[in-house]
């Protein structure tokens, strides 16, 4: 079944598997090691952090619930996928939205999610972050998902921050209060409506939160957060 999920995605990344470099592979990741490093894990239903002994949520959603409904994560932010989203993200490689995006279908509730959303909207980038990347790889990855429910333009990111990587994360969280909004004249198509939020990584949790939080206060009745990656707790 991964065979027949990633097959597609081997758009001339590569003709060995980047992770293993077997030859030839058709994909950019072979079977195997899509089977040996993306075994999927109980994880919390509103942050994505794995969890044990059959828990639906981790203790801190339970006792602080975050803005979102639901949470659904790809893979663990470690080897290879660690390596992979930085050649996707910092090195002009946006052919990787579609391997992520297909991985990503085959995680379990990840196709509901998208099936059930009126919308999937990519968490935007600042406009200097865009200008030096060329490209946001959260909108890459949601047209890769699904094009016709992506919508680009709804949600904007109105104040720039710095990178979340250089944060700790009581900074994490001060930095992007406040940061996201959504077009006060396209409002009116979020309202009642339900949203699938798309990122590439989730650390904290910081920048999908406020993203959710300006989503809620638009109108939006439902809010799942959907990334590739979540890194371990801190």
């Amino acid at each position: 079944m991964l065979r027949r999920l990633i097959q597609r995605a081997g758009d001339a990344l590569s003709s060995q598997c980047t992770v293993c470099r077997v030859w030839p592979c058709a994909e950019p990741v072979c079977e195997d090691c899509v089977t040996a490093f993306a075994q999927p894990e109980p994880r919390c239903a509103t942050c994505a952090l794995p969890v044990a002994g059959g828990a639906v949520q981790c203790g801190a959603c339970v006792l602080s619930p975050p803005p979102l409904d639901a949470c659904l994560a790809g893979v663990a932010y470690h080897y290879p996928w660690q390596e992979l989203v930085a050649d996707f993200k910092f090195r002009d490689k946006p052919g990787w939205a579609g391997m992520f995006a297909l991985l990503l279908k085959s995680m379990h509730g990840v196709e509901a999610a998208i099936d059930d959303a009126d919308l999937l909207l990519p968490v935007p980038l600042s406009a200097s972050r865009m200008l030096q990347r060329g490209f946001n790889q959260a909108l890459e990855l949601a047209l890769a998902l699904d094009a016709a429910k992506t919508r680009a333009q709804l949600l904007l990111r109105i104040k720039d921050t710095p990178p979340q990587s250089l944060l700790d994360r009581a900074a994490r969280l001060r930095d992007v209060n406040s940061a996201f909004a959504v077009d006060p004249l396209l409002a009116f198509e979020v309202k009642g409506k339900k949203i699938v939020l798309v990122d590439d990584v989730m650390t904290t949790g910081a920048t999908l939160y406020a993203a959710a939080r300006a989503l809620r206060a638009a109108g939006a009745v439902h809010v799942t957060g959907l990334v590739f990656a979540r890194t371990p707790e801190e």
